[in-house]
């Protein structure tokens, strides 16, 4: 059985692809998604006035957290050394944008590590205003660029 996805073997089982013939490389991976939010919940996250605490600052944690683990998440990730992650919040009228930029020095690339920073920062902030807001939603995360560099 032959088939493009590189996680599914000859006989159509699941595998973990082998990268250890790749050679090491500088890679970065840059992920975005939005959560909405109602415009007083915008205010309390600037005002630091949600009873749970700094929601950014929170969800910027947990995100770096998220990323260092993404191979236990995601069955197949390989673990990869993480040597810089980069989260930020733009605030829009409807919310915020979330990015995440992780960086490596690897074998393979770090776009699973990026889009699970950004999955849990957002889910962070839902987290933390449940109790004060009840239409959030959490959309569009996807992949926004990836490089890879010879070292």
């Amino acid at each position: 059985m032959s088939s493009e996805f590189t996680h599914i073997g000859p006989t159509g089982t699941v595998r973990m692809v082998d990268v250890s013939q790749k050679p090491v490389s500088r890679r970065i991976a840059t992920a975005r998604g939005h959560i909405r939010l109602q415009r007083g919940t915008i205010q309390k996250i600037n005002q630091s006035s949600i009873a749970k605490g700094n929601v950014l600052a929170v969800a910027q944690v947990a995100a770096v957290s998220a990323v260092k683990r993404t191979d236990e998440l995601i069955p197949l990730c390989h673990s990869l050394p993480v040597q810089h992650v980069d989260i930020t919040f733009h605030e829009d009228s409807e919310g915020f944008e979330i990015e995440c930029a992780v960086t490596t020095v690897a074998q393979t690339g770090v776009e699973m590590e990026a889009l699970t920073g950004v999955a849990v920062a957002a889910l962070t902030i839902y987290d933390m205003c449940k109790a004060v807001d009840k239409t959030m939603e959490i959309s569009d995360v996807r992949l926004v660029s990836k490089t890879k560099e010879s070292i």
